[in-house]
């Protein structure tokens, strides 16, 4: 019986290649010369560093072009609040990946709503879809797209 996964994850090596080509625009750009505004990636999370809430406005929107050109998806990003400690400020970025499992009861409730012949079952952190025809788990992948979820979705593992 066909099958595919529903995941949302993204390549790490992208994220960091990103963060890097962030960090040295951030070092060469005029309206940062001077300032010691910065980049730091840990695990899933993303810290920048700068003088003014305006400078890590104008920081993030540079992250989000660079992740953006290497293929990650901006909506994976969770963004907290700016911090003021001395004179400098800090904003975490927190990088969501997998399928939490509110986000998962979500998705198997949307293909159980729409009555089409698959089964929907949570597996860890990924849904995996299985139907007797192709064609159904192709209008599962397209119902998904049209819907608008807070995290981005990707379809793996399609097997006959």
């Amino acid at each position: 019986m066909p099958t595919f996964d529903i995941i949302s994850e993204f390549d790490n090596h992208e994220v960091k290649n990103a963060i890097d080509q962030a960090n040295k625009e951030v070092t060469t750009r005029f309206d940062f010369k001077g300032s010691n505004s910065s980049f730091e990636l840990t695990d899933d999370k993303l810290v920048m560093i700068s003088e003014s809430t305006f400078q890590l406005q104008q920081m993030f929107s540079v992250v989000c072009t660079k992740l953006s050109r290497r293929g990650i998806d901006v909506a994976c990003m969770d963004v907290g609040d700016a911090k003021g400690s001395g004179k400098m400020m800090r904003q975490e970025i927190i990088l969501k990946q997998g399928l939490d499992s509110t986000v998962a009861k979500k998705i198997v409730k949307l293909i159980k709503d729409k009555k089409l012949k698959v089964q929907a079952a949570i597996q860890g952190d990924k849904v995996r879809v299985t139907g007797k025809k192709r064609d159904d788990l192709q209008e599962v992948i397209q119902m998904l797209r049209d819907e608008k979820l807070e995290i981005p979705l990707q379809f793996d593992n399609f097997r006959d």
